[in-house]
């Protein structure tokens, strides 16, 4: 476990020579200091009881209300150790190390002797319990409380595949994917980010697959990490990430058990956090966020086909708005004559440049779309339906917009919804509007220009150390089955190379499927 101890990191507070101090030997000063350092916060529970049944030792155990199983508190720690029996001649240090011996149904027990060693496991939702008379503590696996429980996610359906989402709990989260991948080489590191929150961050990857480089940087990069609090997983997505100044996200998120465990098995890493659904993956590609989960359930061609139809919406819903302003404004040449007849007689009555009035309707519609988003589910959808629909069809009768380009606008709203990763939508969402500058300025000269731009960028860009836009740039022959086409999946024999480049290769020879010799002479019998 890699662990950077408190009292080696800046300590926050007014007790932070006192954190630092060893457990008193006495329970009422421990009671005290406890209730100190708290606050005296009413859901930390104190139960106070006699330890043994011939040598009665008052004790202590500690806990955090709604964090603990309270039942197995009960049952299992303190009704055993208050029938425990305990020879006379027992000191109190030896009843301590008797006690954890002894009081095996309570999972993983420690023994704590400094002050912040204690209320770091208290505030993780262990037991604490205190002997009078031993300067020491212990430590009791107990978490519990309540959880969402597990659902279908909601940000990445399938029409086949498993119907299990992430939760809120992070053993929740990690046991789902171990069903998975029954494995002793699935490795789980954790550690405590957040100086006041010491939020629990656990890395999962198989040992012998994931490169030991790529592992070794997700540590440091963790462990460089230096603030007051961990909240959600996009707070540690945006202090690990490669690059900062750029709209394409380089770690992929999802809430998808099947998805982690399919990109465990091709040599990724996976970052979990508690209090939240999203597991973040590295490194990551490109073209990993147009690909589904569901892709490689279906059959290759079915996939291959979704995932050209994919791409295309992607780059529908980029430059969609700019072809329209270029092909109005510089050239007309390019649109049909009849086409461009009736656009102009549409555009005869609209006061504004084409530019003016795409920028005008994308506007609008990005503040539906947040409103939407904002809004309670059922208030949200009829805001966004009936909204774009009236104010659609008002600027059309009012004269600010055409037809054509409400149609224009629609597409290219639709297209953006198709793509299978919000977040590559969003960046697709903000380069749209640099394009649409350029088209203004400069025409499909301009479009072309800023496609060459973001081309570059893209090529430039890293997910821990791997080419972001691999296996196009560099090309790998070799991994280009698994792309914007799907090989069979007996074709797919080797993992990405750049992400792993020792154990590459992940299935047998011959495993084309093909019918045994006895079928086949039965068949040709008939």
């Amino acid at each position: 476990m890699w662990f950077q101890e408190t009292s080696k990191r800046k300590q926050i507070g007014v007790f932070d020579n006192m954190l630092n101090e060893t457990v008193e030997n006495e329970l009422q000063q421990n009671i005290d200091m406890i209730r100190t350092i708290t606050g005296n916060s009413t859901d930390i529970v104190i139960r106070e009881f006699l330890l043994g049944q011939e040598q009665e030792i008052p004790a202590g155990i500690f806990f955090v209300g709604g964090m603990t199983d309270e039942e197995m508190i009960q049952k299992l720690l303190v009704q055993s150790a208050t029938q425990l029996t305990i020879p006379s001649s027992y000191s109190r240090e030896d009843v301590l190390a008797y006690i954890c011996k002894k009081i095996a149904t309570a999972g993983k027990v420690k023994r704590i002797k400094k002050w912040h060693e204690l209320f770091l496991a208290l505030m993780s939702g262990e037991a604490i319990l205190l002997i009078d008379g031993v300067a020491e503590a212990l430590s009791m696996e107990a978490r519990g409380g309540e959880y969402r429980a597990i659902e279908e996610p909601s940000t990445q359906l399938s029409i086949r595949g498993s119907r299990e989402g992430f939760t809120e709990s992070l053993a929740t989260n990690i046991a789902m994917v171990r069903r998975r991948i029954q494995n002793p080489y699935l490795w789980l590191e954790s550690i405590k980010i957040g100086e006041v929150t010491h939020t629990n961050v656990s890395i999962m990857y198989i040992k012998g697959i994931a490169s030991d480089e790529v592992v070794e940087e997700v540590r440091n990069r963790l462990q460089r990490i230096c603030m007051d609090g961990i909240l959600e997983s996009g707070y540690i997505e945006q202090l690990i990430e490669d690059k900062t100044f750029t709209t394409f996200p380089t770690i992929y998120h999802t809430e998808r058990p099947d998805s982690v465990a399919a990109n465990l098995l091709e040599g990724r890493i996976a970052i979990f956090m508690e209090g939240t659904p999203f597991v973040l993956i590295v490194p990551a590609l490109f073209i990993q966020f147009f690909q589904a989960v569901e892709d490689y359930y279906a059959r290759f061609d079915i996939a291959t086909a979704l995932r050209f139809l994919r791409v295309l919406v992607f780059f529908i819903s980029l430059i969609a708005p700019s072809a329209y302003i270029a092909m109005t404004t510089f050239h007309q040449e390019m649109i049909p004559t009849q086409l461009v007849i009736a656009v102009a007689a549409q555009r005869e009555s609209v006061p504004f440049p084409a530019f003016v009035e795409a920028m005008m309707m994308e506007v609008t519609f990005e503040i539906l779309r947040e409103a939407g988003v904002r809004l309670p589910r059922a208030v949200g959808q009829a805001v966004s339906i009936v909204g774009a629909l009236v104010i659609g069809q008002a600027a059309v009768e009012a004269g600010f917009v055409s037809s054509a380009m409400v149609i224009v606008v629609s597409i290219t709203a639709i297209a953006s919804f198709a793509t299978p990763s919000f977040a590559i939508a969003i960046s697709a969402r903000l380069i749209r509007f640099l394009l649409m500058i350029l088209a203004a300025l400069f025409g499909f000269y301009g479009i072309l220009i800023g496609i060459i731009l973001m081309t570059l960028h893209l090529c430039s860009l890293r997910s821990f150390g791997v080419p972001y836009m691999a296996p196009m740039a560099p090309f790998i022959s070799t991994n280009v089955g698994d792309t914007f086409v799907r090989f069979p999946m007996w074709a797919l024999k080797e993992r990405p190379h750049l992400i792993n480049q020792t154990n590459v290769v992940r299935q047998g020879s011959n495993q084309r499927p093909k019918p045994t010799n006895e079928l086949e002479k039965e068949g040709d019998n008939h």
